[in-house]
C-alpha cells in the first residue's frame, strides 16, 4: 500500500475521492507535458546532429569524388606523355618549316621535307608536350586523342591516295612553291 500524502489527506478526512483522483491526473499530465518540451529540445538536438552529419557525408563524398577526378587525371596525363615519349619522331632542326595553328596562335616548327610531306598529308600530328610541340603518327594520336583531345595541335585531314581520275593531273606545282 502506498504511503503517499494523498491517501494520509484521505485517511484524515480531508480530501474525498474524486479530488484526490483530479489532483493525480494533473500532475500526471503536468509531467507528460514536461516530458515533452524535454523530448522536444533532445529531438531538436538530435535532428541538428543528423543534419550535421549529413552535412558531413556529402563534404566527404564530394572530397573523395575530386580526389578521384584528380587521380583520373593524373593517371591519363602518364598515358599520354608515356605515348608522345615513346612514338615522337625525332626532329633535327632541318630547314623547312611547318606553319600551323595552336589556339589563336600561329606556330612554325622545323621539320624535315619527308616529315613535312607526311605533316601535310594527315600521316602525321604534332601534339602539345612540355611545353613545347612533338610529333608523332597519327595513329598515337588517335589514341592521344581519345584520353584528352586538347593534346592534338595539329593534324591535317588525310588525303586520299592518287586515283587515275584527278582532273589536275596535267598541270604540274613547281617545285619551289611555299605556303
Amino acid at each position: 500500500m502506498a504511503n503517499s500524502f494523498g491517501d494520509q489527506f484521505l485517511k484524515a478526512g480531508l480530501v474525498n475521492r474524486d479530488k484526490l483522483n483530479k489532483a493525480k491526473k494533473s500532475k500526471y499530465k503536468q509531467q507528460k507535458s514536461e516530458n515533452r518540451k524535454k523530448n522536444g529540445d533532445v529531438n531538436e538536438a538530435t535532428a541538428s546532429a543528423r543534419r550535421v552529419a549529413a552535412e558531413k557525408v556529402a563534404r566527404d563524398r564530394d572530397l573523395n569524388r575530386q580526389k578521384k577526378e584528380l587521380a583520373e587525371h593524373k593517371a591519363v596525363q602518364a598515358q599520354i606523355r608515356q605515348l608522345v615519349e615513346l612514338n615522337h619522331l625525332p626532329r633535327d632542326d632541318s630547314e623547312v618549316g611547318y606553319n600551323f595553328q595552336d589556339g589563336a596562335a600561329i606556330k612554325k616548327l622545323f621539320v624535315s621535307q619527308d616529315i613535312h610531306d607526311k605533316l601535310a598529308r594527315g600521316l602525321l600530328a604534332i601534339v602539345r608536350f612540355d611545353g613545347g610541340y612533338e610529333v608523332i603518327p597519327s595513329v598515337v594520336a588517335e589514341k592521344i586523342k581519345l584520353r584528352d583531345e586538347s593534346c592534338i595541335v595539329s593534324k591535317a585531314a588525310t588525303l586520299p591516295e592518287d586515283s587515275g581520275d584527278d582532273p589536275y593531273a596535267d598541270y604540274k606545282v613547281p617545285d619551289d612553291l611555299m605556303w
